[in-house]
């Protein structure tokens, strides 16, 4: 891969560029979830409705990593990178710009809301294309005993601008306008661009490009878009046989996709991965667990503001405290996996969270700060936990050979699981405005939390199920090379 093969001048400043690609796309992906009030109202909308933008930004990442991985092998990576900037800054420009077009269409209000969700669509092309074979590369590089260190490596950027993003935006809408939430990434996108060209090697690599598999790519694409559309509709005011025709085509889909990937030559994704018990968990309940971790970020700044009558600026303040524990967990994830283990520490930081969620379910206005404070600090403490033994368990058995596979049916269901979770936090807070009407909105913001411990825990029993020394060999190996 030629990515990182460049003269020792620039070598060491393309790992920043990759940070700053990662960064730009996290960044984005949680800068808007304090400012979802402000917009909703811009729309004249409910706020729970503009989950539309997030999942259509994640849906569209989703299902473009396969073949953005394709096209950095067919055109070169600096290429792909060069246009993903590209299309990611100009479709932040677009949602900046949705709430003035069209002014004189009929039925203005929701010709906004959409042209807003499109934008974001396109920004997720945008995303998807930024940075699609480094985690590969650190893979495919990077020796069994140091590949704990690598992977909370390459994690770091991604934690950062969660840091930053809520904030960010909570300051920006507060004291600005929630458009220029998505303005900022236009000078960032101009000196990406510029940096790209100057650091990244231009050589392509036509001839490692197998053939695209058009037939697997249409249909997991058609999968993932009636499966998002059916959860969108459960709780909501679809009609039930629309919701139930949507889940039923999406099972029917996925069946044929992995019938059409078990026959095919140069398959998308290879679902033989599956049968390694550690990536396997990984997948099925590491997925849950994600979805769970994923979605406190997109519900608390929402119970902050409307359910406790917080201000966008301190409700992001506040969701910092959560993301803070995050990045103070991770000097101490390394020794910890060495010292108990994968399956313990799973279990561990999964129970703790649980509890944690239960916890963070019983916030109101009379809740004093110092006990809120410490909740979320030890709640991003072990979202930390969770994520990162998830991330660095699911390669520890496959060989070099799949790991591009592996790589790239993790990296689809990662930003898969996010969508997932902010499907089910919307379903939940529908459902509780069905099932409690007369309950104040804060009650609702609850019974969405408590919806996310039970999901954790459902997810857990996945976890049970793996062997007491899975991954052990890795954490033996880590522990003789530190």
């Amino acid at each position: 891969m030629q990515f990182f093969a460049r003269h020792a001048a620039s070598s060491s400043l393309i790992p920043l560029l990759v940070a700053g690609a990662f960064f730009m796309e996290n960044l984005d992906a949680t800068v808007i979830n304090t400012a979802l009030p402000a917009m909703a109202a811009s729309f004249a909308v409910h706020p729970v409705d503009l989950n539309i933008g997030i999942t259509a930004y994640l849906l569209t990442l989703t299902l473009l990593i396969p073949a953005s991985g394709w096209l950095a092998d067919r055109l070169g990576c600096r290429r792909v990178f060069m246009v993903s900037i590209v299309v990611f800054t100009l479709a932040s420009l677009l949602c900046a710009l949705s709430q003035s077009l069209w002014q004189f269409a009929l039925a203005r209000v929701l010709q906004s809301l959409w042209q807003f969700a499109l934008a974001r669509v396109l920004q997720g092309v945008g995303g998807a294309m930024m940075v699609p074979v480094v985690r590969l590369a650190v893979l495919r590089n990077t020796p069994k005993p140091e590949l704990m260190q690598a992977i909370a490596m390459i994690t770091w950027p991604g934690l950062v601008a969660p840091v930053l993003g809520p904030a960010l935006g909570g300051f920006i809408t507060t004291y600005a306008s929630w458009h220029w939430i998505f303005l900022l990434n236009l000078p960032l996108g101009v000196l990406a661009f510029a940096l790209a060209w100057w650091l990244i090697p231009a050589q392509g690599d036509e001839q490692a490009a197998s053939r695209f598999d058009w037939a697997g790519f249409l249909l997991c694409g058609a999968a993932c878009l009636l499966l998002m559309s059916g959860l969108e509709q459960v709780g909501g005011q679809g009609p039930l046989m629309l919701t139930m025709l949507s889940l039923a085509c999406a099972g029917v889909l996925l069946l044929a996709l992995r019938w059409h990937c078990r026959r095919s030559t140069a398959p998308l994704l290879d679902f033989s991965i599956l049968r390694i018990r550690t990536y396997r968990t990984t997948i099925v309940g590491g997925s849950l667990l994600r979805a769970a971790i994923n979605t406190t970020p997109f519900l608390l700044p929402l119970m902050f503001q409307l359910g406790m009558g917080l201000d966008a600026f301190r409700a992001g303040l506040l969701l910092l405290i959560l993301f803070a524990g995050n990045l103070g967990m991770k000097m101490i994830t390394s020794s910890t996996l060495r010292r108990f283990g994968f399956r313990t520490t799973l279990l561990l930081s999964g129970l703790a969270l649980v509890l944690l969620t239960l916890l963070i379910a019983g916030f109101g206005p009379a809740t004093p700060l110092p006990w809120l404070v410490l909740v979320l600090l030890l709640s991003g403490m072990a979202r930390s936990m969770t994520f990162t033994t998830l991330s660095t368990l699911a390669f520890v058995d496959v060989p070099q050979a799949q790991m591009s596979h592996a790589n790239t049916l993790f990296n689809m269901l990662l930003r898969m699981a996010y969508g997932f979770g902010i499907a089910i936090a919307a379903i939940a807070l529908r459902l509780a405005e069905r099932w409690l009407p007369a309950a104040s909105q804060l009650a609702h913001y609850h019974f969405a939390f408590v919806i996310l411990a039970g999901l954790t825990l459902l997810a857990l029993w996945d976890v049970w199920q793996l062997p007491a020394n899975a991954g052990q060999l890795l954490s033996q190996r880590g522990e003789e090379g530190a």
